[in-house]
């Protein structure tokens, strides 16, 4: 595709605006949408090894299937966890859209994000390279995996009180 074309193709469009939406409800606090917008069986995986395509086989900051996710806003919204207490406002930024596969059932995306943390007076970024699997349902989509590569993973990271 020449630089200059637009992206006619409504499939990515459709996929970024429901990853667009991903980061709007995580930053707006709407967890319970957030929830909801997950397919049974979907996991979250935020792995500590760069390139790592076995996450069962390899450490993970976060390997969540729906009970843990649930479990994680509960603890971040109850004051249960001590990284999560004050809870940060967040705003991310995603960009650099990559359709990498669509087939009937799924669409495979890539996308970078910037999310940009405040907390205690003190304002933290974290960059990571984010990969969706979207399963088409109805009209829509729901997640059906999102893996969050952090640039940084295998190094030493603080607290993080909010879900990336």
């Amino acid at each position: 595709m020449d630089m200059m074309t637009p992206v006619k193709d409504t499939a990515l469009l459709d996929a970024m605006a429901f990853v667009w939406l991903e980061a709007d409800r995580l930053d707006m606090r709407e967890f319970d949408d957030w929830l909801g917008m997950w397919t049974e069986d979907a996991t979250y995986i935020v792995p500590v090894e760069p390139g790592v395509t076995d996450f069962e086989a390899h450490l993970n900051y976060a390997y969540d299937d729906a009970v843990m996710r649930a479990k994680r806003v509960e603890r971040m919204m109850g004051g249960d966890s001590v990284s999560a207490s004050p809870l940060a406002k967040t705003v991310r930024s995603l960009s650099r859209f990559r359709l990498l596969s669509d087939d009937s059932k799924t669409i495979e995306l890539r996308c970078m994000q910037t999310l940009t943390e405040y907390r205690r007076e003190r304002l933290k970024t974290h960059v990571a390279d984010v990969e969706f699997t979207l399963v088409r349902e109805g009209s829509g989509f729901k997640l059906g995996k999102k893996v969050v590569r952090l640039i940084n993973a295998d190094h030493t990271l603080s607290g993080i009180s909010y879900i990336l």
